[in-house]
């Protein structure tokens, strides 16, 4: 228990470091793992593939890119038809970084919201925001 509440501290803590700095002015590596984890949320059936999983888990282990891109990600590969809740809360916490963004918001919000698959009207949103 100490274990999960320490877990999404950090997160929450690594989230507000880096964001400031990271993703204020986006790199072109963080737009391009943004899209990728975006692509992956359009097509995830209940859970992420094998492929998927190994694309996201790559994105978590790249120390250049942002807090939020890494959260995004973390949040994504453990998805078994829905965010996990410390997902959930990371997704949460993006959305109300005023520092972001709006379509990164746009997309935690989507992942946060996810259930078994993308609604078509998210699918549309996120080939609109990354396309």
């Amino acid at each position: 228990m100490k274990n999960t509440f320490l877990q999404k501290f950090l997160l929450i803590a690594a989230i507000g470091l880096f964001s400031q700095f990271s993703v204020a002015q986006p790199s072109a590596a963080n737009a391009a793992a943004a899209k990728q984890i975006a692509d992956i949320v359009a097509s995830l059936s209940h859970y992420p593939s094998d492929a998927d999983k190994m694309a996201l888990n790559a994105i978590i282990g790249d120390s250049a890119l942002a807090g939020p891109i890494h959260a995004m990600a973390s949040a994504v590969v453990n998805i078994e038809h829905a965010a996990t809740a410390e997902g959930k809360t990371a997704m949460a916490t993006i959305q109300g970084n005023d520092a972001l963004p709006d379509r990164a918001k746009a997309l935690a919000g989507i992942i946060a919201s996810l259930n078994h698959t993308a609604s078509a009207d998210a699918k549309a949103e996120l080939t609109q925001l990354y396309p």
